[in-house]
């Protein structure tokens, strides 16, 4: 496969990715329903995706201070992860690489654990 072929293959999976995003958002703000946090029902404690959809509502009406009361962890994580995936994806489309390098798994190692450690400190404060 071609670089061409594997970039528009990442282009067509962003945006299905992208698409289904949108649609969800859209019924969220049309009916107020979203899917709730299974960690949240059964604990009663935020996991450190709690917060997620009213973060990326705030965001796509550009309302950062609603951002980042929703989820200010994964607010500031945001840029990194965008970053993390263009690289990897940059990776794929030159060379078909589908797994990650060391440095690519490191990285995504140090963000799940500052993701878990944000998770345990929003409960506790």
């Amino acid at each position: 496969m071609t670089s061409k072929a594997r970039a528009l293959r990442l282009i067509r999976r962003a945006g299905l990715i992208l698409g289904i995003g949108l649609a969800y958002a859209f019924f969220v703000l049309l009916t107020g329903l979203a899917v709730p946090c299974p960690f949240h029902a059964v604990t009663g404690l935020q996991c450190p995706g709690c917060g997620i959809t009213r973060m990326c509502l705030a965001l796509l009406r550009l309302n950062f201070a609603a951002a980042w009361a929703s989820n200010p962890g994964l607010l500031v994580l945001l840029p990194l992860l965008a970053a993390l995936f263009l690289k990897m994806a940059a990776g794929y489309v030159k060379s078909g690489r589908k797994t990650p390098t060391k440095a690519e798994s490191t990285a995504i190692w140090v963000l799940v654990g500052v993701l878990l450690a944000y998770g345990v400190v929003r409960n506790l404060i």
